[in-house]
Parts: C-alpha cells; structure tokens; sequence
C-alpha cells in the first residue's frame, strides 16, 4: 500500500497518537475516534483541515503525519473550527473555549463531579449516593448489591435434572 503521498512506507501494527496505542489496521478517523475526548466528527474536521486521507490506514501514517496530528490536536482552537465542536465550551473557572482531550478530560469531570457533591446539587447528591444522575429509571436498573425477582420452591429440582429422570424412566 502507498501513502497519502506516494511514498512507500513501513507499516506500524500499533501507533502512539496523543498518548493513546492505536491499531495500525484501523482507518484513520476511526482510529483517532477510540482517542478519549475526540469524536468522529471531529476527526473528520481535523483530517481534512490537515488534508490527510481519512481512508489511509493507521499503519501507514509517517513520522511528520503523527506530529501534525498530534499538534493540531493540541491548538485545536487555533484551526478556526466553530466553538460548538469543542468538548468543553465556558469553563465554569475560566470562561475559557477548550477542548480536552485524553487524561486532562478525565480530570476536569472528576473535578466536575467532586465540586457538584461539594455545593450540594441534585447531581452531586445522586453522584454521591451512587445513584443515577440523568434522569434514568431506578425501579429495576441501577441496583447495588442484591436483585429481586421470583424465588425458587425449596423442594423444587432444576429443569435439567427433572429431563434426566424423565428419560432415564
């Protein structure tokens, strides 16, 4: 297979793109999709502002490739994309457009989180309790510990044995 520039070059079966190993045989905007904090659509945009082929595999991707990737990741704001398109728009602490991706995502929401328990929201109060936040059924989901269903007779075999018997008699 030829790259996106006619160059024939070596194929990686894992590629480290932002901190996260990707898997050569995937193409490229799926690949960079499974990154935390990137979506489809996303990728898209930044593939084809980059003017990369979004069919080119992840295996084929150079050297040169990954770091524009990766650097336009990082200043994603600077590419002039529509602010809607970023993960985190308004900062509570900022006020600030971002988009976060990988590990600094999980920390901003887990910050989110402990300071929705520490104002005393309805959601922090359902974060803590361990309860559903968004509004989802809780009468049969959702359930810590044990299950509630039908019993079973004391006396009563299971099915399988009670076939046996019924073969074997």
């Amino acid at each position: 297979m030829e790259a996106s520039q006619g160059v024939e070059t070596q194929f990686k079966y894992i590629v480290r793109v932002l901190g996260t190993d990707l898997d050569g045989n995937m193409k490229l905007l799926w690949g960079l999709a499974s990154i935390k904090g990137i979506g489809y659509s996303t990728a898209l945009a930044v593939v084809r502002h980059l003017g990369l082929n979004p069919e080119l595999l992840v295996g084929y991707l150079t050297e040169e490739q990954v770091a524009k990737i990766e650097e336009a990741f990082q200043n994603i704001t600077k590419l002039g994309m529509p602010t809607w398109m970023y993960n985190r728009r308004n900062d509570v602490e900022t006020g600030v457009d971002m988009h976060l991706i990988g590990s600094d995502l999980i920390l901003y929401v887990r910050k989110d989180i402990e300071r929705e328990i520490k104002i005393g929201t309805w959601k922090g109060i359902r974060h803590k309790l361990g309860y559903k936040v968004r509004g989802q059924r809780t009468k049969t989901t959702g359930r810590l510990g044990m299950t509630v269903g039908v019993r079973k007779k004391k006396g009563a075999q299971p099915q399988q044995e009670k076939k046996e018997e019924k073969k074997q008699g």
